[in-house]
């Protein structure tokens, strides 16, 4: 898994370090990193995974396609649409990968 730090985010917007408690950090891996644009952006703290997922699809229209086959971590544990997702949080968009 990449581990870089400083990864780009959305103009003018946090780094992943310095994200606002009432934020959460979003980290995109591979092809949802590629649809979406950019590595990591920090965005308003959503009710829930299925909240989050409906503003990053508005925001980002490439993602409509690759979210929907995505698996999303919550602070590293994995996460269902009704999940909650507190402020603060990390959030990893991970497409399926291939290989054997």
């Amino acid at each position: 898994m990449d581990t870089r730090h400083g990864a780009s985010t959305t103009g003018g917007t946090a780094a992943p370090e310095a994200a606002t408690p009432t934020g959460v950090t979003v980290r995109y891996w591979a092809g949802a990193r590629a649809a979406a644009g950019v590595d990591t952006e920090v965005v308003p703290a959503p009710a829930s995974v299925a909240e989050l997922v409906a503003a990053l699809t508005g925001a980002r229209p490439g993602l409509a396609e690759v979210l929907p086959v995505c698996s999303v971590l919550v602070d590293g544990l994995a996460a269902s649409a009704a999940d909650p997702v507190p402020p603060g949080a990390l959030v990893e968009v991970l497409p399926p990968f291939a290989g054997g």
